[in-house]
């Protein structure tokens, strides 16, 4: 997608999540919206362009690590619930519940007998939701074997995003199929009526991330709330305050400056032909 069209259309989309926020809020609304797919079909990208001008107070981010042992014994959907939102919030889950159906199913981190529990409980434990007035929504991000790999092999030559690769992204490839087929299954058993599986091609990223969100806003029932008018009062005059010498303060070092001046510096060498290394400079003959 074209990037000067995305950046535009995306933009707009965000003021509309602005606006739906504060429907959530003011109606006190409850809004969870899951985030699955395939390792680096961008739903990390997604996440963030949705909450990118977005009160943290009202959208969090739930991405929650590996199952401590104590979780362990609980009831698989337990350590989710304390993450599900109050009234006038969202939730937007990073991986969820859907663990269970994808990863733990395929490297067997859970029982044959856990796994077919999942699949009963489910469908159950989110029409509980939806029935307690929570808007469920779940995407999965669609990407292909060849666009995952060449997204892999970009996260390794870029030191900025080395992080996102774990064992379990590269297990990810050898194990394409039995995603595959574990995904399919889970598609069988959990898209119902009251919570559907909404799914967004990803090999754009750029268009799958404006397809998202438009979905999103077209999904949730918002509407826009009127808001007092905000007036900024006048500042008053001084009754004598002085603020204490900076001298007792510990101040960060100016960084900025530094760097500023290191530049200025080489642009200064560059023009009068000077090596930026000590060495005497050459001229052409």
């Amino acid at each position: 997608m074209n990037k000067a069209i995305y950046e535009a259309e995306l933009l707009r989309l965000q003021a509309e999540l602005v606006e739906m926020q504060e429907w959530v809020r003011s109606t006190g609304q409850r809004v969870v919206v899951i985030f699955e797919g395939r390792d680096a079909a961008g739903k990390g990208g997604a996440i963030k362009r949705v909450t990118e001008y977005l009160n943290p107070r009202i959208a969090r981010i739930a991405a929650l690590p590996a199952p401590t042992e104590r979780q362990k014994t609980q009831w698989y959907f337990q350590r989710y619930i304390e993450h599900l939102p109050a009234a006038g919030e969202i939730v937007l889950f990073d991986r969820s519940w859907y663990n269970r159906a994808g990863v733990e199913r395929v490297m067997g981190f859970c029982t044959p007998q856990e796994y077919r529990r999942f699949l009963r409980q489910c469908p159950i434990f989110e029409r509980m939701l939806v029935e307690d007035g929570i808007i469920l929504i779940k995407y999965w991000f669609s990407v292909s074997g060849d666009e995952q790999y060449k997204r892999f092999e970009s996260r390794m030559s870029d030191p900025m995003r080395h992080w996102k690769l774990s064992p379990m992204d590269l297990e990810s490839i050898t194990r394409w199929e039995d995603y595959s087929r574990a995904r399919d299954a889970m598609l069988v058993h959990t898209d119902i009526p009251e919570s559907p599986w909404n799914f967004v091609e990803a090999e754009d990223k750029r268009r799958a991330r404006i397809n998202m969100i438009a979905d999103l806003l077209d999904r949730v029932p918002w509407s826009r709330v009127e808001r007092p008018e905000i007036k900024l009062p006048e500042r008053p005059s001084t009754n004598g305050y002085r603020r204490p010498d900076r001298s007792l303060q510990h101040e960060v070092f100016d960084h900025s400056a530094a760097v500023e001046q290191e530049a200025l510096g080489k642009g200064k060498s560059k023009k009068s032909g000077k090596s930026t290394k000590g060495g005497k400079s050459k001229k052409k003959s």
